[in-house]
C-alpha cells in the first residue's frame, strides 16, 4: 500500500513538472531565423542597411549605412502569435544618436507587444498597432525611467482609469545610464499586464482595447469586439543603436 502511494506521489510530480511552463528562446545568437524585418518606406523582409545583424551573439540595431535617419523607423518581429506569456529581454543602449534622426530618439528604443501582423502593415507605416515597453537610457545625470507603457491604436486602463496621454510613466521609477545591461519583462495574463525591469514591478494596467479614434486601430474592431487579446512581439529601431542579448518567452 505505501509502497502505491509513494508511486502516485512520484507521478504527481513528474507529470507536474512536465506541465509547468518552461522559458524558451527566441533568439538563437547566431542569426535572424525566426525573426522578420519591417522598415518604414521598405516592403516587408527588406533589411535596408542591415539595420538588424548578430555579431558575436548579439542581436544589433545599427544605422552605420544611413545618410540620414528620415523617420525609416522599423521593428524586427517575431513570426508567431502570442497570447499570454512571459516575456524577458536583455538589452542596453549604446553609440550615438543616428543624424537625422527626432532628438526624442536619444536612448529610445521599444519592445513592442499585442502588435498587429507584419504583412498587415503600410508601406511607409512608422509603428504598428500595438502596446510597447518603452526603452529610456539615461543621460548621465537627468532621471529617464524605462518601462513606461506607449499605446499605438490601442489604449488600456491604469488605476481604473483610461490612459490620457500617448505614453504614461511607470509606478516606480529607474533610470539606467551609460551601456550597462537591464533585464525588462513584460508580464500578459488576459487583461491584466505588468511591467518589469531587474525583477522588479514597475507599472501594472488592464484591459487593452483598441482605439475606435485611430485611422488603423479602429480597423482591428470587429462586430463591436475591442479587445487586444493577443499578437506578434517585435523590438524596434528606433534611430539609436541598442543591443540585445538574451531574448526569452515563457507561454502560460
Amino acid at each position: 500500500m505505501l509502497r502505491n502511494i509513494l508511486i502516485l506521489v512520484c507521478f504527481f510530480i513528474l507529470t507536474g513538472s512536465e506541465n509547468k511552463p518552461k522559458w524558451k528562446s527566441l533568439f538563437n545568437g547566431k542569426d535572424l531565423k525566426g525573426w522578420e524585418v519591417k522598415i518604414a518606406g521598405y516592403p516587408l523582409g527588406e533589411n535596408f542597411g542591415n539595420t538588424f545583424r548578430v555579431e558575436n551573439g548579439i542581436l544589433e540595431t545599427r544605422y552605420n549605412a544611413y545618410d540620414s535617419f528620415r523617420v525609416r523607423f522599423g521593428a524586427l518581429y517575431y513570426k508567431k502569435v502570442f497570447t499570454n506569456y512571459r516575456l524577458k529581454v536583455e538589452y542596453r543602449f549604446t553609440g550615438e544618436l543616428t543624424p537625422g534622426a527626432p532628438s526624442w530618439g536619444f536612448r529610445d528604443g521599444g519592445v513592442q507587444y499585442h502588435c498587429q501582423s507584419p504583412e498587415s502593415m503600410k508601406i511607409d507605416q512608422s509603428f504598428p498597432v500595438c502596446l510597447e515597453y518603452n526603452l529610456l537610457g539615461g543621460n548621465g545625470k537627468d532621471e529617464r525611467p524605462t518601462g513606461e507603457i506607449c499605446c499605438s491604436g490601442t489604449y488600456v486602463s491604469i488605476d481604473g482609469k483610461r490612459n490620457s496621454s500617448y505614453c504614461t510613466p511607470p509606478t516606480i521609477k529607474k533610470t539606467f545610464h551609460g551601456d550597462q545591461w537591464v533585464t525588462l519583462e513584460i508580464d500578459v495574463r488576459g487583461d491584466v499586464i505588468r511591467h518589469f525591469v531587474n525583477g522588479e514591478e514597475i507599472l501594472h494596467f488592464e484591459n487593452p482595447r483598441y482605439n475606435p479614434e485611430h485611422p488603423i486601430g479602429k480597423t482591428f474592431i470587429v462586430n463591436g469586439d475591442d479587445k487586444v487579446k493577443q499578437g506578434y512581439i517585435s523590438l524596434q529601431s528606433n534611430s539609436h543603436p541598442m543591443d540585445f542579448r538574451k531574448i526569452e518567452i515563457m507561454e502560460y
